[in-house]
């Protein structure tokens, strides 16, 4: 089995040493083993974990929410509470992108009128 100290976990993942520390304090993360002299051990299926919730985490998931989503992970009777909650997060998701959407067309409509006063007024490159 490989594994990888939290240096390289952390360079992995995106995540800091400490927010690794952080995350399995707070129970985001199950317990990460250690190795005879008591240095955290990741493993590859920890790594995996920590990609995903780079993901959550990377789309707005609350730590909160991290943190009923890691409890719920470690228990095989809780798949229907984790597809609710991942389904609520992506209902989220999809909002924000509505909502940045339009945002995006505010801001394109505003280009396009400096553009037309630029080439009105003639300070436009070409």
């Amino acid at each position: 089995m490989t594994t990888y100290s939290p240096a390289e976990a952390a360079a992995q993942s995106g995540f800091s040493i400490d927010t690794l520390r952080y995350y399995e304090r707070e129970g985001i993360l199950p317990r990460i083993e250690r190795s005879a002299g008591g240095r955290r051990v990741y493993s590859d299926g920890d790594l995996w974990m920590l990609g995903f919730l780079r993901c959550l985490r990377d789309t707005g998931m609350s730590i909160e929410q991290l943190r009923r989503y890691g409890e719920l992970s470690r228990d095989d009777t809780t798949m229907p509470e984790r597809v609710a909650l991942l389904e609520e997060h992506a209902a989220s998701i999809r909002a924000r992108i509505t909502e940045l959407d339009a945002t995006l067309v505010r801001v394109e409509e505003k280009v396009d009128w400096y553009r037309g006063e630029l080439r009105r007024t003639g300070d436009g490159a070409s």
